[in-house]
């Protein structure tokens, strides 16, 4: 998908983050908002935003989109593709704002950021109910990918496939809701729980930093992988969710909660709370504390990034698309020179990748060099599906020089050169640049192995013909600098 541009209407924590999303994914960005102060906030939001977003992606992003701050509604929309508004939560303000979107926004798609209205109330009274849903995100916008997507009757069903290719295209995952309802899935769970927590704190049971503990060094955690209902069922052992249900159902019926009921928020409870909650968290400013919980959100879903679980199969499936954008050779026949080094990698450098020092550590310089390898077995045909076949390649020898430093947030991306791949053998030499800068090479040898008896092995021929090509087509490159080199050989 060519990207496009987006509107947003309202550029508060929800808007700017949609704003800093849309942006870091390559799309032009508009923002009408009336606060004077609109331009610094976005501009903190999008810089936190830069900050984290690449790293959760093991493919480079697209080159960053252009934001347009705007005065006017008309400005604003004419000719964009997405439109999100994200104004406060009053009814009849949105429809104020539908009404006069709706006269310049030509056929593009108008989505609510609204956590609790339901798309029927908001399309009440529009020029083209159709033309109006509901995408419900979670802060931070640019990080979490899931969004509710919600729409009626009135919603053609092409306009609901076009929002889903849409967010997919900014790497979110679209959460369809077949029914419309108050509050949607996710602010109805939230609310039951928030509900609970104000009692404890009202009755003096817990104090607000020991309700956060609770839920982040405990269930919190199971609920960031596995949810609610599969998190229940591992609980029933053997037996299962059945076993679950009928062990714990009972306890359905004691009065163990009070969901059905809301304590007063008097003034006596708000300063109770606030003031609990600056004692907890009030060393820190707002902009420290979404740093904070960026990089622990980029370590949480690139840890499940790493099993293809949860919201990091998400991002796993975001990768395929940006390498397919960045033009990344995906198997032997994209190759269009074999004359020249194979891009193997192009991402950023994430958070979690740098040490004490503050650049990028020598284990992760050796993931990067794995990772290029990893690839190029997979452009030569040496992939999941062949691996299953009872082959691969085993590495037998590694040799990499540290040139210069690389820091969180720089885009680095590695040129493979093959230096041998007749019979049983691979010899890969990486460079690894930062722009025109190298900063480390990495020479590796592989054996073919049969995975049954472990020993070497000959590749299958189509394999074979492969290396043999892009070999043949690098022995004309001049050998590069350190090729061959022995640890702590003068330079």
């Amino acid at each position: 998908m060519t990207p496009g541009t987006a509107a947003i209407i309202g550029g508060g924590v929800i808007g700017g983050g949609w704003a800093a999303r849309f942006a870091l994914m390559g799309w032009n960005v508009r923002v009408l908002d009336p606060d004077p102060d609109s331009q610094r906030k976005i501009g903190e939001v999008l810089a936190n935003a830069r900050r984290a977003l690449p790293g959760l992606a093991d493919a480079a992003l697209p080159p960053e989109g252009r934001i347009t701050f705007c005065t006017d509604a008309a400005v604003a929309v004419s000719g964009a593709d997405w439109v999100q508004e994200s104004v406060p939560e009053r009814l009849e303000l949105k429809r104020d704002v539908y009404r006069t979107l709706q006269e310049h926004a030509g056929d593009a798609i108008i989505a609510s950021s609204t956590s609790g209205f339901k798309p029927s109330e908001l399309q009440a009274g529009a020029t083209d109910p159709g033309q109006i849903l509901v995408a419900h995100p979670f802060n931070p916008v640019y990080l979490l990918p899931v969004v509710e997507l919600v729409g009626t009757e009135a919603n053609p069903p092409e306009t609901l496939t076009r929002a889903d290719a849409i967010l997919k295209d900014i790497g979110m995952h679209p959460l369809h809701l077949e029914h419309e309802i108050d509050a949607h899935i996710a602010d109805r769970l939230m609310e039951a729980v928030w509900r609970e927590a104000l009692w404890l704190v009202k009755d003096g049971v817990a104090t607000t930093e020991e309700i956060d503990d609770v839920i982040r060094l405990g269930f919190g955690l199971r609920w960031a992988q596995m949810g609610l209902f599969e998190t229940f069922r591992i609980a029933g052992g053997e037996a299962g969710m059945r076993h679950f249900l009928h062990q714990f159902g009972p306890a359905l019926k004691w009065p163990w909660t009070k969901l059905m009921d809301v304590p007063d928020l008097t003034e006596e409870l708000i300063e109770t709370i606030a003031g609990q909650s600056d004692v907890q968290s009030g060393r820190h400013s707002i902009r420290e504390l979404e740093r904070h919980r960026d990089t622990n959100l980029v370590a949480l879903m690139r840890a499940l990034k790493s099993q293809d679980w949860g919201a990091g199969a998400v991002l796993n499936a975001t990768d395929a698309v940006l390498r397919k954008k960045n033009g990344m050779v995906q198997r032997f026949e994209d190759i269009y020179d074999l004359t020249q080094p194979i891009l193997t990698l192009d991402r950023t450098v994430p958070l979690d990748w740098t040490d004490y020092n503050g650049h990028m550590n020598e284990a992760k310089y050796l993931q990067a060099f794995g990772d290029a390898t990893d690839r190029f077995m997979e452009i030569v045909g040496c992939d999941a599906e062949y691996i299953a076949t009872g082959g691969s390649y085993f590495t037998a020898e590694t040799h990499i020089r540290h040139l210069d430093e690389i820091h969180a947030g720089h885009r680095i991306h590695i040129k493979t050169l093959c230096v041998g791949g007749q019979g049983k053998k691979m010899h890969l030499f990486h460079e690894l640049w930062e722009a025109d800068r190298l900063c480390a090479t990495g020479e590796h040898f592989l054996l073919h192995v049969s995975l049954d008896t472990r020993r070497p092995s000959e590749p299958s021929p189509a394999i074979a013909r492969h290396l043999a090509a892009i070999e043949a087509g690098h022995q004309g490159l001049a050998r590069p600098a350190g090729l061959g080199r022995a640890v702590g050989q003068p330079r």
